[in-house]
């Protein structure tokens, strides 16, 4: 049995993500293709309120996640629509980061088994959607990433949490790096828990319908996926990452004598020096804290103030907008960044500004 738009808000012509019941599952089809399933505001509250409804209703017994075209679930956040809002001096950029990051802790704490397929690019809060969730399936198309050190901003969607929970340094080698990761190295960092060929995914889907999650998984998982790349490089990448600062860890990177270390180094260059200070210490905090809840709350207020950073707007400027590849950051070396630059990104927002989280949505620690 399927019936379209089962949950359908008040403005119902928005078909940018899609909702289906298909037998006992609820499904969420991220359907903005040309666009790589980029994530907007509206798209949030769909999915919210989608959540709601279908953890009400016995008849909905599990929940797909999805995205429409074939390459890739979601590449993240609209972050055109984020660059102009940092540049008029907005606030919409932050009432987005709200609702987004309280549906990741409602995702993580989902009553209902709750699948994503985390097919082709995922990354940002694609990541956000998708690997808080109960059952994550990659593939041999999987590009798993938190980019953002390459924009001028900082992992958020709860990625800090997720990055910190890796085996050894491992995720913070992917947050300050950036790097894509495929099947294999997303299921070695806790970010995947099955690998599926790409072609059975319609299969899956189907089986899906009649049958629970663990049922079909039994079907279709349990091939190795191809092989990943970080184990064999988890001896520097410890060493190196284990460094007090930035600047160390790069200096480490470029000693050790390993050509991809050296190439590591080189790749982290590139990024936004403050960008790259503050997410070795968001790693390191999350890594101290708890909960993903700790962790949200966290990269809320950090997301707050880099919106008012001129290395944010700069870096989508030249990666996403105009497209020269060559951002001009501020301050333009490590050095050049100040301990109290960094604090600052993480100092409280004020009274009624800050993230929190309704009593029943707990989150996953």
């Amino acid at each position: 049995m399927k019936t379209d738009d089962t949950t359908k808000p008040d403005d119902a012509t928005d078909a940018t993500v899609l909702f289906t019941v298909e037998g006992h599952t609820g499904v969420i089809t991220l359907n903005r293709p040309r666009a790589l399933n980029a994530l907007t505001h509206p798209m949030v509250l769909r999915i919210t309120e989608a959540l709601t409804a279908w953890e009400q209703d016995p008849a909905v017994t599990q929940v797909l996640l999805r995205g429409a075209g074939e390459r890739g679930l979601c590449a993240g956040g609209d972050i055109r629509a984020i660059h102009d809002d940092a540049k008029a001096g907005g606030n919409a950029s932050i009432d987005f980061w709200r609702d987004e990051y309280r549906l990741n802790a409602r995702i993580a704490g989902y009553p209902k088994p709750y699948v994503a397929l985390m097919d082709g690019i995922v990354m940002g809060g694609g990541v956000g959607l998708s690997a808080h969730g109960g059952v994550r399936i990659v593939t041999e198309r999987s590009r798993v990433a938190m980019p953002e050190t390459g924009i001028g901003f900082v992992p958020d969607v709860g990625g800090t949490h997720l990055l910190a929970r890796a085996p050894g340094l491992l995720g913070t080698h992917l947050a300050l790096t950036g790097a894509a990761v495929g099947a294999a190295d997303a299921l070695l960092c806790g970010l995947a828990d099955h690998f599926v060929p790409a072609g059975l995914l319609p299969e899956l889907t189907a089986d899906l319908a009649d049958a629970p999650v663990a049922r079909v998984l039994s079907r279709h998982a349990g091939n190795p996926p191809p092989p990943g790349e970080l184990a064999a490089h988890r001896g520097w990448i410890d060493h190196c990452y284990a460094a007090d600062t930035v600047e160390e860890i790069v200096e480490r990177l470029l000693a050790v004598g390993e050509p991809a270390a050296k190439e590591t180094a080189e790749t982290i260059l590139t990024k936004s020096p403050t960008s790259l200070k503050v997410t070795l210490e968001a790693v390191r905090r999350a890594r101290e804290s708890g909960t993903l809840e700790a962790a949200l709350a966290r990269e809320f207020r950090v997301s707050s103030h880099v919106l008012r950073s001129p290395d944010l707007i700069e870096g989508i400027r030249a990666q996403v907008v105009d497209k020269d590849r060559t951002p001009r950051w501020r301050p333009a070396t490590l050095p050049e960044v100040d301990r109290a630059a960094v604090e600052r990104c993480f100092t409280p927002l004020g009274e009624g500004r800050e993230l929190t989280f309704a009593a029943t949505g707990g989150a996953r620690a």
